[in-house]
């Protein structure tokens, strides 16, 4: 994916007090990284149009489909409104769009956005380091808007590694939870975070963990750790190349004492446990899983092919 599909906001934005949809989450991501990719920036007065055929392609739904659910969100995005506190301390109260037209014989929308998210929006690189950046392809496969709201709330904290604490009343409202919803601490977990949690770190490049505060016996808020996962740089796997002389997912240049190695490795177990029956002697012991596993590499290296397989070296 380009660097155009950047999704781009200020941390002011990106932490307003907002309640959307997941598909007016959906419109604003996609506003933001056309913005870019066409180069025209974001406007005031001059509407920026979206494809339906574009939503189609990035969200894997139909052309009809996708223009349905744009002209939904957007009359509902219409009349939304969210709020932030600025650089000076000031509370601002804004709505998200100024103006819509429906381009229903060209299957697009176009739309203007209001002064304060113009201004909350930058397609500026070098200015990348104060905002909130990230692939669209990191939430568009996901399901549940509080996946992405939270994913939105925690790629800030990347670098950090660790968030400040969120209090729990303003973190509700920063995942577009009305007042009546969840309202207890099991159904909250259960149904929202939890739940958020385990989707990005299923289908995101980060992966989070999260301790709740407590005062007393109530809890108060919840601070989260946050790693970027872990990636294979090509110039390394390059070098692995050159010295071994083989493709990534054969064992060529592997002695036993690396494929034990490998075999041990938590990642394997637990993408390949299924290959073994829990009453064969593979699934009885460690060394009857290390003799079986390591048989089938030299036999049939092939069918291990969910990743590289000096990927369980690292």
């Amino acid at each position: 994916m380009s660097k155009g599909n950047l999704v781009v906001k200020t941390n002011q934005l990106n932490s307003a007090l907002q309640n959307l949809s997941l598909p007016e989450i959906r419109i604003i991501q996609l506003a933001i990284v056309d913005a870019r990719e066409t180069n025209t920036g974001l406007s005031t007065d001059k509407p920026l149009r979206i494809d339906a055929l574009r939503y189609a392609e990035i969200f894997e739904t139909t052309r009809q489909n996708g223009y349905q659910r744009m002209k939904d969100a957007e009359e509902n995005l219409f009349n939304r409104r969210f709020s932030y506190i600025d650089e000076r301390g000031k509370l601002i109260k804004s709505r998200w769009v100024q103006q819509v037209t429906y381009l229903d014989d060209e299957g697009a929308i176009e739309l203007v956005f209001t002064l304060a998210v113009v201004n909350g929006i930058s397609r500026i690189d070098g200015a990348e380091d104060f905002f909130t950046s990230y692939l669209l392809e990191q939430t568009a496969s996901m399901d549940s808007i509080y996946s992405v709201r939270l994913y939105e709330l925690l790629v800030q904290w990347v670098a950090a590694k660790n968030t400040p604490l969120f209090e729990l009343d303003k973190f509700r409202d920063q995942l577009g939870i009305e007042g009546h919803e969840y309202k207890r601490m099991g159904n909250f977990k259960l149904r929202v975070l939890d739940l958020a949690v385990k989707e990005i770190n299923e289908k995101s490049d980060i992966k989070v963990s999260y301790s709740q505060v407590k005062k007393g016996r109530t809890i108060t808020g919840f601070k989260f750790i946050v790693h970027e996962k872990l990636k294979i740089k090509t110039d390394k796997i390059s070098k692995l190349r050159d010295v071994d002389t083989a493709d990534m997912f054969t064992i060529e240049g592997l002695n036993d004492k690396q494929l034990g190695r490998i075999v041990r490795n938590s990642n394997f177990i637990a993408e390949y446990n299924h290959l073994v029956s829990p009453t064969s002697p593979a699934g009885q012991s460690q060394k009857g899983w290390e003799f079986e596993m390591i048989n089938r590499l030299k036999k049939d290296a092939s069918q291990f092919s969910k990743r590289p397989i000096r990927e369980y070296l690292e």
